[in-house]
């Protein structure tokens, strides 16, 4: 018989306690990478913001320890120490080794509880090399240790005492190398986080330090009194609002609690994040449903109201009234109902309601209340539903219906001859020059090139009538096939990599970053699915007998130099720019899939790229300045 034909009992594998973590970490925390590696550090903060929503909390720290274990500590009312009945074990045992136990499932643990799942505390001991928790309760410190994948090395002890007032939990572990590609936690990554949550939680204090920094030991402090209020006014810090009062709604029904804060500003694209018990809902949902309905709504009936819309006037879309909004949408529910593969999706009914009344209720009193700021909104929704109509004519000139809608673009993109998209590239290259040999040295078959005639516009200054005006936009979006705004189709992509190909300079490196402004804000579910990336042509060539080898950097020049035997006598030439390599350098350097090095662009959190490219490419000038005096330090290679 054929081995894989033998099928019987002995091939059903039964694991034990935790080893199905450890066997099966994604189906856990996702991944394994740096990203898997900081979601346990929100595990087991998870837990202390349990106990901040049920009133028991207010001080959270979270510590880098130098050895890149992670201490978290709370000042909430400790794990119970008490035995408990079905396992046998005392609770903070259970909670740490057993899966699906803790207060979280039913009972009077938790009204609204943030974890996602629920299994926080044992697959942070499966995944850990060792862990440590310390309670302090009833004037009495206990801790219990775990090790070796989650094994109990030191069963619950007093060791010692502690003011009767004293309540909460300290959690200290490490990550398992063994499991994850690194165990190098990054301070960034840590504080959006530490930062978002305390702006999720007003009147909780949140604390990270990171004493592997000798310098600093103090840590940060994270508190907002005024909550979601406070986070629209830190994502519009590189914006120009254009009223100045925040709009902050909040209502509660049969234990949901609902809030929204939300402010315009001068720009043309929105920033609407929903969260669900501190979960950003990145798919939005029935709370965010909701808001949206009522938005649109009450500000047709108060400018139809007040004469502003007429009669004859079409109403205004959904599109018209979120340009330049600011919003954040957050409900706490008891039994949230999560939908989609990522769980980024609220699924419950009742919310939509209770969201639809609490923000009409609210906003239409916020209008009638400040009739010069309701000017103000409502005239910036119909500028933005004019340029809709405008927008909406420039568009037919995009569509692509077949390939023959696009030969030649009136001679600028080149296509490629194969039909399927799945091994289909192109090249959105600076420069005609760069683009004729790039031409020449493609394979034709599968490589398309389209040659960019100097700098696009900045669509984060433009509005969408504007951008759609400008040819070398046109001529992008009719290439990528997918439309954009309401008519985006994902599946309708021509290609399945996108290709910045730039110079290695600063000219190189702001034509990148205004493609990158374009992809992100008219196409950003092509950069999330994985589809854009920038070639990466090489700064040095080395040449030694007959040898020729290209590298990126100082770095690997170096690194490649120190290699070499110390008698070999070489050459080193700086690159010159793609516009001055003819067509063979270029496919060997920069375009043949087997030599070539692509850097693959990704958005790990929308909030802190939207509000990179707000900073960058936004119309306020003293922040860009800050971001570029902070990081001019990280400065090399540059062209004056």
């Amino acid at each position: 018989m054929n081995d894989n034909q033998h099928y019987d009992a002995s091939d059903i594998q039964v694991l034990e306690g935790l080893e199905a973590v450890r066997k099966r970490p994604g189906m856990y925390i996702g991944t394994t990478d740096v990203k898997g590696l900081h979601h346990l550090v929100w595990e087991i903060v998870d837990n202390s913001i349990d106990e901040a929503l049920a009133g028991f909390c207010n001080n959270i720290e979270i510590v880098i320890n130098k050895d890149n274990s992670i201490t978290v500590k709370d000042n909430g009312r400790g794990i119970p120490v008490g035995i408990h009945a079905k396992t046998g074990l005392s609770t903070v045992e259970t909670v740490y080794t057993v899966l699906h136990a803790g207060g979280k499932f039913g009972g009077g643990g938790y009204k609204v509880s943030g974890g996602l799942h629920g299994v926080g505390a044992s697959v942070v001991n499966a995944l850990s090399s060792w862990v440590t928790v310390t309670v302090y309760k009833d004037g009495k410190i206990h801790e219990v240790k775990f090790a070796n994948g989650g094994k109990t090395i030191q069963k619950l002890e007093v060791i010692g005492e502690c003011e009767v007032e004293r309540t909460g939990t300290t959690v200290t572990f490490k990550p398992d190398p063994e499991i994850f590609d690194t165990d190098i936690y990054d301070y960034e990554t840590l504080k959006t986080r530490t930062r978002e949550l305390a702006f999720l939680n007003k009147g909780l204090s949140l604390t990270l330090r990171d004493d592997r920094d000798l310098e600093d030991t103090t840590g940060e402090k994270f508190y907002y009194e005024g909550g979601i209020s406070e986070y629209v006014k830190y994502l519009n810090k590189n914006r120009t609002a254009i009223h100045e009062q925040i709009i902050h709604l909040e209502g509660e029904e049969e234990g949901i609690i609902f809030e929204v804060a939300m402010q315009y500003n001068s720009g043309y694209t929105d920033s609407i994040y929903s969260f669900v018990n501190n979960i950003n809902t990145h798919d939005g949902g029935t709370h965010e449903e909701g808001v949206r309905r009522a938005l649109t709504r009450i500000i047709n009936n108060y400018a139809r109201k007040n004469n502003i819309l007429k009669e004859k006037d079409d109403s205004l879309t959904g599109e018209d009234v979120k340009e330049g909004l600011t919003m954040i949408v957050s409900c706490k529910h008891p039994n949230p109902q999560f939908e989609g593969q990522t769980k980024g999706r609220l699924g419950n009914s009742e919310v939509r309601k209770l969201a639809d009344n609490v923000f009409a209720e609210g906003f239409e009193r916020f209008l009638m209340e400040n009739p010069e700021e309701a000017k103000i909104i409502v005239d910036k929704t119909m500028t933005a539903a004019r340029a809709r109509v405008a927008a909406k004519k420039a568009r037919e000139l995009t569509r692509r219906k077949s390939d023959l809608d696009v030969v030649n673009f009136g001679g600028k993109l080149v296509d490629c001859k194969e039909k399927d998209p799945k091994i289909c590239e192109i090249f959105l290259v600076e420069g005609d020059s760069a683009g004729g040999s790039a031409i020449k040295g493609r394979d034709s078959m599968t490589q398309a090139i389209l040659p960019l005639r100097g700098k696009i516009l900045n669509v984060e200054k433009a509005r969408i009538d504007r951008a759609l005006s400008n040819e070398e936009i046109r001529t992008i979006i009719t290439a990528f096939g997918t439309g954009i705004g309401n008519e985006f189709d994902l599946e309708k992509l021509r290609y399945d990599k996108i290709i910045i190909m730039t110079d290695a300079d600063v000219d190189g490196s702001h034509i990148r970053v205004l493609l990158l402004t374009l992809f992100y804000r008219f196409f950003r579910p092509i950069v999330e699915a994985g589809h854009v990336y920038a070639a990466q042509p090489p700064l040095f060539c080395i040449k030694h007998g007959k040898t020729i080898k290209y590298v990126l950097n100082e770095e690997e020049r170096d690194s490649y130099l120190a290699s070499l035997n110390p008698n070999t006598k070489y050459d080193i030439a700086r690159m010159k720019g793609l516009g001055e390599m003819d067509a063979e350098e270029l496919n060997e350097t920069t375009m043949d899939i087997n030599t070539r090095i692509l850097r693959k662009i990704t958005v790990d959190d929308l909030i802190a790229a939207d509000e990179i490219f707000s900073k960058l490419m936004g119309d306020e000038v003293e922040p860009r300045r800050e971001f570029i005096e902070q990081n001019a330090v990280y400065v090399q290679n540059l062209d004056i």
